[in-house]
């Protein structure tokens, strides 16, 4: 098994494509020793053969499974001496259409993988993030966590949750010297996309196509700060304000007009 040695380390879900998989090879160039997991085993190899055996560890992790989880956290432990500079709770699934629509076994697929498969990792990597120095536990949130979204109603709820849980353990766990963190992105260019989202992104405004290399920026920029929400594009805080300070105003706004255009909102 590779070994961290002295180098730093950060722990990914959701590895093998996308955003996880950006910030595995940006924190591989910056020197770091990269733990990845995923159910996407193929994504997971590609990932290794990049970035090189001795630099990383990555396993296939169902993040709903807490014995899975914690073998994952386990085997990374032993890599790295029981230590975890950053937890990245990243993994996470999109199934949209209308609440009425939806089959109750989606509604709760994403809301296990979206939400508990979040409480799991934080929970069951406490004791490697306390025996860390200026430890981080970072998360996916959403942009549709500024508002609960129509089209992707439960999706939407699991990210506001997200965020909350985040807002809370960012007081709580100032007591282990570990600080608490998440990324709001908006439209990210993933494979949770479909194809005619990407076609049809706008070109600019907020809900323009970003690259994934954007959020995993902001995972490196977030372990040197202190930072709370981090939002990709930046101007989605004002999003997140307006929903706040007239919530009356953008439900109207959401009843009567598409933030989205063409777009399909599941992807945020």
């Amino acid at each position: 098994m590779a070994k961290s040695g002295d180098r730093k380390s950060i722990f990914i879900t959701g590895a093998a494509s996308g955003m996880g998989r950006e910030t595995a090879r940006l924190f591989h160039a910056k020197g770091w020793f990269v733990g990845a997991y995923d159910v996407n085993l193929g994504g997971l190899k590609a990932l290794e053969a990049e970035l090189g055996a001795e630099n990383c560890v990555m396993r296939k992790l169902d993040v709903t499974d807490r014995q899975d989880y914690r073998a994952a956290l386990d085997g990374f432990a032993q890599a790295t001496g029981g230590k975890m500079d950053i937890l990245y709770n990243n993994a996470g699934i999109g199934r949209g259409g209308p609440f009425a629509d939806q089959t109750f076994e989606d509604i709760m697929a994403v809301v296990q993988v979206n939400f508990v498969g979040v409480l799991i990792g934080i929970h069951e990597a406490i004791p490697y993030l306390k025996a860390t120095p200026g430890s981080l536990c970072f998360t996916t949130s959403s942009s549709s966590a500024t508002f609960g979204m129509p089209g992707i109603a439960v999706y939407s709820a699991t990210k506001h949750a997200v965020k909350g849980l985040t807002e809370a353990l960012s007081v709580e766990f100032k007591a282990y010297g570990v600080r608490a963190a998440d990324v709001l992105p908006g439209l990210i260019d993933t494979p949770l996309l479909p194809p005619e989202a990407t076609q049809n992104a706008a070109s600019e405004g907020v809900f323009r196509l970003i690259p994934p290399s954007d959020v995993a920026e902001v995972v490196w920029q977030a372990y040197h700060s202190d930072k709370l929400h981090w939002y990709v594009p930046p101007e989605l805080v004002e999003m997140d304000k307006a929903g706040t300070l007239d919530p009356e105003a953008m439900r109207e706004q959401l009843a009567t007009t598409s933030l989205f255009g063409d777009q399909d909102p599941e992807a945020i």
